[in-house]
């Protein structure tokens, strides 16, 4: 694990991984996470596979894949080789199923993100992707960022797709009105301590009601999409401007009201106040490099 953190981030990134393995059974069976209606590639903002670029003949690396409905979607639009990481071995298990449900042809790797580049035996990918809902269990965004740099390869892009630190800072306290003022809950500004959870509700209830047993205690810090951007940019990267860029789109309606601008995508009204949900930025290792 990544050598600059104390045994107090060690600590809790340990607690993030037995929470992420008691939310495995649940999420497995959510409709959130269900490919029977939505499928795999819809799960991604259209954006995304216009940066991504075609994928016939490319690598893809997905960090923190969780449970793997996103990771089949490399796969299923013609990518030749697909990784998906994560530290939580119950999601992975998970993960494979989803995999042979669909015939897609990924491998699943067992491994906290700051141990990835010696879990996959020095290999390089042409994409390395990060998806919603990761950085903020990490506590060193620039020991990540070193990680990623040494994952890309020549000529490779990594890509970022995360939940905007202004959503993080409103907090999830779950379906919100629509007249309810946007109150900041969490600090936005990042290199404070971390904000606690101890809660058996997740984001992607099981259809049966079912809630997270067991470990239910998680820990998230906050990053900007400066500090991401500098982390990348600081590890040797080159970012892309072309591929940076925010929306005012989500994955869960957050607040009653909310429209479904496409399949599992929702967005405020225009008669409300507009905010960033999510955000995206990329960075390219140069092809000497």
């Amino acid at each position: 694990m990544g050598e600059t953190l104390d045994s107090d981030a060690r600590r809790r990134i340990r607690e993030n991984r037995e929470n992420w393995d008691a939310r495995a059974p649940v999420h497995a069976e959510s409709d959130f996470y269900s490919l029977r209606d939505r499928p795999a590639a819809a799960r991604f903002h259209p954006r995304e596979w216009e940066d991504f670029g075609p994928l016939e003949g490319r690598s893809v690396l997905h960090l923190q894949c969780h449970n793997g409905v996103e990771t089949l979607a490399f796969a299923q639009r013609g990518a030749a080789r697909v990784t998906g990481l994560d530290f939580s071995g119950a999601s992975l298990d998970v993960a494979r199923r989803n995999a042979e449900a669909a015939g897609a042809a990924v491998e699943f790797v067992e491994a906290d993100v700051y141990d990835a580049g010696a879990a996959l035996g020095g290999r390089t990918f042409d994409l390395v992707y990060t998806s919603r809902g990761s950085l903020m269990f990490l506590p060193d965004l620039r020991a990540w960022a070193e990680v990623v740099t040494g994952l890309v390869a020549p000529g490779g892009l990594a890509y970022v797709m995360e939940f905007h630190p202004v959503l993080n800072s409103l907090g999830r306290p779950g379906v919100r009105r629509l007249d309810d003022p946007l109150v900041l809950r969490h600090d936005y500004l990042s290199g404070g301590r971390p904000t606690t959870f101890d809660s058996r509700r997740t984001y992607a209830p099981s259809r049966r009601g079912a809630l997270v047993e067991g470990a239910t205690v998680s820990h998230e810090w906050a990053h900007t999409v400066v500090d991401v951007i500098v982390a990348l940019g600081g590890a040797g990267l080159d970012v892309d401007v072309d591929r940076t860029w925010e929306t005012d789109w989500d994955v869960l309606p957050r607040w009653e009201g909310m429209t479904e601008v496409a399949p599992g995508w929702w967005r405020r009204p225009d008669d409300q106040l507009r905010v960033p949900l999510l955000y995206a930025t990329a960075a390219r290792r140069r092809a000497g490099a």
